[in-house]
C-alpha cells in the first residue's frame, strides 16, 4: 500500500542511462521540466506496483485516445459507454445509493478480438478528458498474478488488492480500474463444485463482491471497467452489481469495410501504392468475405496477405486485392474448422 502511495505521489521520477539499462530513481529532478517527467512517469515501473496491478498511469493519455478511435463500433454504443462512465463521476458523489444504487462497474462482454480491452483503456482516457484538470489515474489489474494453489492465499490476495491497493489509489483522486478477464476473479460459483474447485476460488469470488460493495460506499469517484470473453462464466452476483453490461459484437459488413480501410490507409503511409486498393467497391467486396471475423483477425488477415508470397513480403507495396480476399477466405475457413472441433 505504501509502495503505491509513493509511486502515485512522487512527481519527480528520474530516468538515468546505465550502460544498456535505465536506472529509475526518485528524488529531485535537477531542472528536468515537469512535463517531461510526467510523460516518463506516466507508465510506472512494474517493480513499484503492488501485487495484482501491472500498470498505473495518469489520465488523460492521447495514446489511449487513439485506441478508442481505432475501435470501429456503433456510435450509439460508444456514446452510451462514455455517458455511463461520466455519470459515475457526476452523480455518485452527490446522490445517495439508496436513491440510485450505482456500484461504479461497467462490464464489456463479447467474443475474443472485438477490442474490449482497448475500448476499456480508451474509455478511461475519454472519461478523464471530460473532466479537465481532474487528475485521473488508470490502474490495470492482472488477475492471474492473484491466484494460488495454497489455501487462503487467493482470497487474501484479492482482498488486499481491493481493500488496500485500489482503495489507496482512490484516496489520491478519481480512479478507473481495468479488470480484464474478470471471470478469473469473479467465477460463477453456481457452476463450481467443492470437489473439483478449491474452496479458495469460491471465497475469492465472495471477496470480490464484498469489496465492490465496500468500495462503492467509500469511494464515489472510483470506476471499474471489466471485460470478459465468457460472460456465462462470470458470477451472477457480480453481473447484478454492474451499472451497465455492454455486448461488444463482431463487426458487420460496414464495420469490416471501415476496419480494412483504416488498416490499408495506415500501410499506405509507408507503402503508397497500397492506397490505390482503397475504393468503396473493393472494400465492400473484401468486407463480404470477412463476415464472422473479429477486428483483430481482420487486421491480421491483411498481414497474412502481405506474407502470402516472398515477393510481397519483401515489397509490401505489391499487395493486391486478390491476396487480401484469399487471406480472408482462409481465415474464415480456419475459424469455421476451429468452431467445428469445439
Amino acid at each position: 500500500m505504501a509502495r503505491l502511495r509513493k509511486a502515485i505521489a512522487t512527481e519527480e521520477t528520474i530516468f538515468r542511462p546505465v550502460g544498456n539499462a535505465v536506472l529509475v530513481s526518485h528524488g529531485f529532478s535537477g531542472g528536468v521540466p515537469k512535463e517531461v517527467i510526467r510523460k516518463r512517469q506516466n507508465a510506472m515501473h512494474v517493480a513499484d506496483l503492488p501485487k495484482g496491478i501491472h500498470r498505473s498511469q495518469e489520465l488523460p493519455d492521447p495514446a489511449l485516445g487513439a485506441l478508442w478511435d481505432s475501435i470501429v463500433l456503433n456510435k450509439k454504443l460508444k456514446d452510451q459507454l462514455l455517458s455511463q462512465a461520466v455519470l459515475n463521476f457526476t452523480v455518485r458523489p452527490k446522490v445517495a445509493r439508496s436513491v440510485i444504487p450505482l456500484h461504479g462497474v461497467i462490464l464489456l462482454v463479447g467474443p475474443p478480438g472485438t477490442g474490449k480491452t482497448s475500448l476499456a483503456r480508451g474509455l478511461a482516457h475519454r472519461t478523464a478528458q471530460a473532466f479537465p484538470g481532474g487528475r485521473f489515474r488508470l490502474l490495470e489489474v492482472d488477475p492471474h498474478t492473484l491466484t494460488s494453489s495454497a489455501m487462503g492465499k487467493t482470497q487474501r490476495a484479492v482482498s488486499d488488492l481491493f481493500s488496500q491497493s485500489i482503495a489507496e489509489a482512490a484516496t489520491q483522486g478519481p480512479t478507473i480500474v481495468l479488470l480484464d478477464e474478470v471471470e478469473t476473479l469473479a467465477a460463477d460459483r453456481s457452476k463450481m463444485s467443492l470437489e473439483s474447485n478449491p474452496v479458495d476460488i469460491h471465497r475469492a469470488t465472495d471477496a470480490v463482491l464484498v469489496q465492490l460493495d465496500l468500495l462503492a460506499e467509500q469511494f464515489p469517484k472510483l470506476l471499474f471497467v471489466a471485460t470478459s470473453n465468457f460472460p456465462e462464466a462470470v458470477d451472477s452476483a457480480f453481473t447484478s452489481r454492474c451499472d451497465l453490461v455492454a455486448q461488444i459484437p463482431l463487426p458487420d459488413r460496414v464495420a469490416c469495410a471501415q476496419i480494412l480501410t483504416d488498416c490499408l490507409q495506415g500501410l499506405a503511409k509507408t507503402y503508397s501504392p497500397i492506397g490505390k486498393l482503397i475504393t468503396t467497391s473493393a472494400m465492400d467486396r473484401v468486407a463480404g468475405e470477412c463476415i464472422g471475423l473479429d477486428g483483430r483477425a481482420l487486421r491480421k488477415t491483411v498481414a497474412n496477405a502481405l506474407a502470402g508470397t516472398p515477393e510481397t513480403a519483401m515489397d509490401p507495396s505489391r499487395l493486391s486485392l486478390e491476396a487480401i480476399v484469399a487471406a480472408a477466405r482462409s481465415a474464415r475457413a480456419n475459424r469455421s474448422e476451429g468452431n467445428a472441433r469445439k
